[in-house]
């Protein structure tokens, strides 16, 4: 690749990866390892797709440190850009049958009296937040109508206040101005705190297999967590996911249950709790996407987690960021594309009439691949210095990355995924037959594959 065009989609791309993996404490002379091949980007006004190539790069660089402590040299790192920005829509085919839809009947964008206002009502709880406090039925007119006589801003602090979610659309510049935007922007892309020292021992790496033996305690629903723990079984993890009792995700989990093992446990009840205890002893990552609190709340708190396992990598994520007004609030990235402006910028630039958010969901699946990598750096991290880690991300945060960098001047279209874009092998899942895309990411003598084939929410016991 040797165009202009190309040469600068490499250095958007390099920019991201310089950012992720200085904020996970990386080398910096690591990067050099890290080369971007294949072409293609997805149609939007922000560099997507460099920030797709680049977070797996992360993922993979952080894979390949930890592989290296077992080899004479770190092995290099070359992620397909075209592949990348695939998996960030979807990376499964259903053969002779179809995915659900991915959106509730209700879930969009709305006009308000005064703007624009996203419901999300995927969760049925907060479809019936926003539905009581609108007091209409279950019928789009019916919302479209009653939305039209709120303040945008108005009607999201309501459907919070009644626990629902909502985002009001906002422009990159109002963001820059409220006192949540203006946290985000001085809070670090990934909080790196040290913790307790390990009381473990470690085991041999695989150098086929580096994450072999690794347990990894799942606690994260919807898209980012998932997406890091399906990275970390796919280089041999062994990844235990643990849902409550009535919580489905029929649209995504063909996508995001790959390689892992799913149970469920109630954490309201004290069996549950100590369910989850026990599990979490025997656990070297954790992976969490609780609002800041929740968990405190079950008794589950940070102190709490050290303290049953000593050394333990933990990672969490939350949606509007760790510290200002909204640390708390509910969100997805729908709903922040909404909020930091990135929604509104899409609608001025490409001069459309309603808001223009990104092709994918980009922000869930760049902070799930930050959230990997940090816990691969993690595990690097116990095993020379024999300490456990802290990391937080926020898909704010990591939307703040993405307008940060110039998108690009030029695109040449992605296209569909053709016959050679996916793994020869069907894989059997509980839906029926499926093709998979191929990794986008290549590990000098490492195999990133999954060994369990995806798999229905709670099908297995809450055990190792």
């Amino acid at each position: 690749m040797t165009s202009k065009t190309a040469r600068g989609r490499h250095k958007r791309a390099e920019t991201f990866l310089d950012a992720i993996w200085l904020a996970i404490g990386g080398e910096p002379d690591a990067l050099a390892r890290v080369a971007f091949a294949g072409e293609g980007d997805l149609p939007s006004v922000f560099a997507v797709s460099d920030l797709a190539a680049a977070s797996i790069g992360a993922a993979g660089l952080a894979l390949a440190a930890f592989a290296g402590l077992s080899r004479p040299r770190p092995p290099a790192v070359i992620v397909d850009r075209r592949l990348a920005a695939h998996w960030f829509a979807r990376s499964l085919k259903p053969e002779g049958w179809s995915m659900p839809p991915i959106w509730d009947s209700i879930a969009d964008d709305y006009a308000a009296a005064d703007g624009w206002i996203r419901l999300h009502t995927n969760v049925p709880l907060h479809r019936a937040a926003a539905l009581a406090v609108l007091g209409v039925p279950a019928d789009r007119d019916a919302v479209r109508a009653a939305v039209r006589r709120w303040r945008a801003d108005d009607l999201e602090a309501a459907i919070h206040a009644r626990g629902g979610c909502a985002a009001a659309m906002r422009s990159q510049a109002a963001w820059a101005a409220h006192p949540q935007g203006k946290a985000v922007a001085a809070e670090p892309l990934v909080w790196d705190m040290a913790a307790t020292m390990a009381d473990r021992r470690e085991r041999l790496c695989n150098p086929a297999r580096p994450l072999a033996g690794v347990r990894v305690l799942d606690l994260t629903r919807i898209i980012a967590g998932p997406v890091a723990t399906r990275f970390l079984a796919g280089f041999g993890a062994e990844v235990l996911r643990i849902d409550p009792p009535e919580w489905n995700e029929p649209s995504l989990e063909p996508e995001l249950t790959l390689g892992k093992t799913c149970a469920r446990l109630d954490l309201k009840n004290s069996d549950g709790r100590r369910r989850l205890l026990a599990l979490l002893a025997e656990a070297d990552i954790v992976v969490h996407g609780y609002r800041p609190g929740a968990l405190e709340r079950c008794g589950l708190g940070e102190q709490v987690r050290h303290d049953i396992a000593p050394g333990i990598i933990d990672v969490s994520l939350d949606a509007y960021g760790w510290t200002g007004p909204w640390a708390g609030r509910r969100g997805f990235d729908s709903l922040v594309q909404m909020s930091a402006g990135i929604a509104d910028a899409g609608m001025q630039r490409l001069r459309r009439d309603r808001p223009t958010p990104l092709p994918v969901q980009a922000l869930d699946h760049a902070t799930g691949h930050i959230m990997a990598a940090a816990a691969i750096r993690g595990l690097t991290r116990r095993r020379l210095n024999g300490v456990g880690t802290t990391m937080r991300a926020s898909l704010a945060r990591t939307a703040a990355l993405l307008a940060g960098v110039a998108p690009a001047d030029a695109v040449r279209p992605l296209g569909d995924p053709g016959p050679t874009d996916y793994a020869e092998d069907i894989e059997q899942t509980p839906w029926g037959p499926a093709r998979r895309l191929r990794p986008p990411l290549t590990v000098e003598g490492v195999a990133m594959r999954w060994d369990k084939p995806a798999t229905r929410l709670g099908s297995s016991p809450p055990q190792w």
